[in-house]
């Protein structure tokens, strides 16, 4: 990021979750000060207070639209038959989810070992649990439990992993849900799906947008 502040726009708070999520990814989280954000802005650390008393409050922030939307995706799921449709349908949403986000999901990424101990990181964890579990029944075998939570994590570390591959962004992203879903087929050969489950009343779909908005 440059030397020359930016101007300033009437959304300082937006501003300020656009300047830090660039910081976290280019530098680090724990490279990255309050006054390095508000020297880029061009405005007083005061300024920065007023909106964001440090930087995990800034970080946390940034993934809260994240997190609600996948708060509303584990409600949801925990409301249906648990049938394998079902969870194909939470693969689905989830793919979704994790594609839009995918730009603070590499800041999570990148800062792995510093962001583990704060409670952003751990809440991401804690949900990703929850969607695994919702993919994996209690009496099946550890095979196929192991392929419900691979099914899921090659959605989330997949995203990143596409970026480098040529090509139309959604035609990968319905490439990699394809894969995910054929593993998590592959651990219920038997299962008889409600094929209804696509169509029950569920969160929205739509992805939460990359850029941060005001609140």
């Amino acid at each position: 990021m440059g030397s020359t502040p930016r101007p300033r726009r009437s959304n300082t708070r937006q501003q300020i979750q656009e300047v830090a999520r660039d910081f976290f990814m280019e530098r680090g989280y724990e490279k990255t000060s309050l006054r390095e954000i508000a020297d880029e802005l061009g405005v007083t650390k005061a300024a920065l207070y007023y909106h964001f008393r440090t930087k995990e409050d800034i970080l946390v922030s940034l993934f809260s639209d994240v997190g609600i939307a996948l708060d509303e995706l584990i409600f949801w799921g925990r409301q249906q038959h648990r049938s394998l449709a079902v969870k194909r349908e939470l693969l689905a949403r989830s793919s979704v989810i994790f594609s839009g986000a995918a730009p603070l999901f590499n800041v999570l990424n990148a800062n792995q070992a510093t962001l583990s101990d704060l409670s952003v990181g751990q809440d991401f964890k804690d949900r990703v649990t929850a969607l695994s579990e919702l993919l994996q029944e209690p009496d099946a075998s550890v095979a196929a439990k192991v392929r419900c939570v691979t099914a899921l994590l090659s959605l989330l570390y997949g995203t990143f992993a596409i970026e480098h591959i040529e090509g139309d962004a959604e035609e990968k992203r319905l490439a990699l849900l394809a894969g995910a879903t054929e593993l998590l087929t592959s651990a219920y050969p038997t299962d008889d799906s409600d094929p209804r489950a696509s169509t029950l009343d569920a969160p929205s779909a739509t992805a939460p947008k990359a850029e941060p908005t005001a609140s």
